[in-house]
């Protein structure tokens, strides 16, 4: 179960920085986008199954994962249903998805790279907030005109 969520959560991180980046916003945008949500919710149900496993050890595992899917759920389901200010609404979810998942992973991972696992741990939890957060209202600001 393991190797399928870190996988997938590999998928999820290069497909996010593929929609990110995507230059044609109808074509290439989508795919990319279409290839993220399916990941991050391979990463979602695989995070709850093995929380639920191992819930002594890993109920917070639960909860972070239904917190930060909810954000790629959010973005994924504006841009499907064309609510109200749904531009905002996928910006900031899939921003906010991604920021997750970036932390998941940074998190997990900081600990084998050398000098850096001196650091603080707490620092790596609010990291990619710290640099992620000011990009939405950044992107946000882009596109408002748009919304």
């Amino acid at each position: 179960m393991l190797l399928f969520h870190i996988f997938a959560g590999a998928v999820s991180l290069i497909s996010g920085g593929g929609a990110m980046f995507s230059r044609n916003r109808r074509e290439m945008h989508t795919k990319w986008g279409e290839i993220y949500h399916g990941a991050y919710l391979f990463v979602f149900v695989t995070s709850l199954t093995m929380a639920i496993m191992n819930w002594e050890s890993s109920a917070y595992l639960f909860f972070i994962g239904l917190f930060s899917y909810s954000f790629a759920f959010i973005g994924y389901l504006s841009v499907k249903k064309k609510w109200r200010n749904w531009l905002s609404s996928h910006i900031g979810g899939m921003l906010g998805s991604y920021i997750a998942i970036c932390t998941a992973i940074l998190v997990v991972n900081i600990s084998k790279v050398p000098i850096l696992n001196e650091w603080n741990p707490l620092f790596f939890w609010f990291l990619p907030s710290i640099i992620g957060t000011p990009l939405i209202f950044i992107v946000g600001q882009k596109y408002k005109r748009f919304n």
